[in-house]
C-alpha cells in the first residue's frame, strides 16, 4: 500500500466529486421536469456527502483537496451553455449530465488503474463516486 497513491486517488476522487457537483448546479436551473430536477438535487447531495467523506480521509492523510482542472470546468461549462442555448430541454440536459457521467466513470476507473497501490479506504470511496456516477446515467435515460 502506497501513501502516495492513496492521496492521489483521493484528490482525484475529490476533483471528480467537484465537478459533478459544478456540473449539476450549472444545468439544474434549465431543466423543466419536476422529477429531472429532483433527481438531479439528489444526486448533488451523494455527490456532496461523499466529498465530505472524501475531504475527512485526505486530512487524515495531512492532505489537501484538489479542485477540478479549471480548463476541463471551462471547457464543460462553454458546452453546457452553447448546447442548451441552441436547445434548453431536458432531453438535451439529459444528454449533457449521461457525457459527463460518462467522462467521470472513465476517469475514475483510469485514476483506480493508476493508482493501484491505494488503500481500501480510497478505493472504496472512488467506488462509490463511480456508483453515483452510473445510476444517475442510469435513471436520466428516460429523459433522453
Amino acid at each position: 500500500m502506497s501513501e502516495q497513491d492513496t492521496i492521489n486517488l483521493l484528490q482525484e476522487c475529490d476533483s471528480g466529486s467537484k465537478m459533478a457537483v459544478s456540473a449539476i448546479d450549472e444545468i439544474m436551473d434549465k431543466v423543466h421536469c419536476p422529477d429531472f430536477k429532483a433527481l438531479l438535487k439528489e444526486t448533488k447531495e451523494h455527490h456532496a456527502i461523499l466529498g465530505n467523506e472524501i475531504h475527512e480521509e485526505l486530512l487524515k492523510h495531512h492532505s489537501q483537496e484538489k479542485d477540478p482542472n479549471p480548463m476541463a470546468k471551462s471547457m464543460a461549462w462553454l458546452k453546457t451553455n452553447m448546447q442548451m442555448g441552441i436547445n434548453e430541454s431536458d432531453e438535451t440536459a439529459a444528454d449533457l449530465m449521461t457525457d459527463g457521467c460518462n467522462m467521470g466513470i472513465k476517469s475514475l476507473y483510469k485514476y483506480l488503474n493508476q493508482y493501484d497501490d491505494a488503500d481500501h479506504t480510497a478505493k472504496d470511496l472512488c467506488q462509490r463516486l463511480i456508483s453515483i456516477e452510473q445510476e444517475l446515467r442510469k435513471c436520466i435515460r428516460c429523459y433522453l
